[in-house]
């Protein structure tokens, strides 16, 4: 299988992403607050935030550190619960949810890429990108090998396998995470920072990668970033201050 990583080697970087989007919202967030409060202090961390992520979009979200950006994330991929406010996936209110429901919610339908990868240096580069599988009902060992083979290919890295964290660059490893949250197939996937701690040019690798992913594969991709350039080539740019969204 050709990777998704070559290619991209003949593309301009200028070139924007292809409309892939529909009008089927995928996230919903109504009136969302979140607060932390202490005896002495309450910090609003979102105030009132109404966002769609539509079907197929890849959306950045921007903004100066500590106003909400990773909270947000963190909301829409079901790891934290807001204060305040409603959450809809696919049109349905995450309340109305049970915890086992929300928790396959998390596995089956959204994949996390986060900006210290989070892999575990005593496991293979395929045990890693296999791992999350082993909570999947109904995949089986061979199957969650197929899988993770398929996206370890996708990313470049079918000659890494037998690697461990620790032998790979910077790039390799944020590549290995994103093979991880692709094993599981996900429709969406919720990047916070992904390109954070690269050089230039391992950044623009993983940023290629993922602008074919929602292009070819029409990934719904939900990114957070410092990167104005890299903002600009994502077909929406949603800027955040002091918890507010302003623009």
């Amino acid at each position: 299988m050709e990777n998704i990583l070559t290619q991209t080697t003949a593309r301009p970087q200028a070139t924007a992403p292809a409309p892939v989007t529909s009008a089927q919202p995928v996230i919903q967030l109504r009136e969302i607050e979140k607060i932390y409060q202490t005896k002495t202090i309450e910090t609003v961390a979102l105030n009132r935030v109404n966002l769609t992520i539509n079907k197929g979009e890849f959306v950045s979200i921007m903004g100066p550190s500590g106003c909400g950006k990773s909270t947000l994330l963190s909301i829409m991929g079901l790891l934290d619960e807001p204060s305040g406010g409603v959450i809809e996936l696919d049109g349905r209110p995450v309340q109305a949810y049970s915890d086992r429901e929300l928790a396959a919610l998390r596995n089956q339908k959204i994949g996390f890429v986060f900006q210290s990868y989070h892999l575990i240096n005593d496991l293979s580069v395929l045990d890693n990108v296999e791992l999350p599988l082993l909570y999947r009902p109904g995949v089986g060992g061979k199957q969650r090998r197929e899988r993770a083979y398929a996206a370890l290919d996708k990313v470049g890295l079918s000659a890494r396998t037998g690697h461990f964290p620790s032998q790979l660059s910077g790039g390799q490893r944020q590549r290995v995470a994103i093979a991880r949250a692709l094993a599981g197939r996900p429709e969406i996937i919720l990047a916070d920072e992904p390109t954070g701690n690269l050089d230039s040019v391992m950044g623009e690798e993983i940023m290629e990668l993922l602008l074919n992913l929602n292009r070819q594969e029409g990934t719904t991709i939900v990114m957070v970033t410092h990167d104005e350039q890299q903002a600009r080539r994502t077909q929406r740019l949603i800027r955040f201050f002091d918890g507010s969204q302003v623009s």
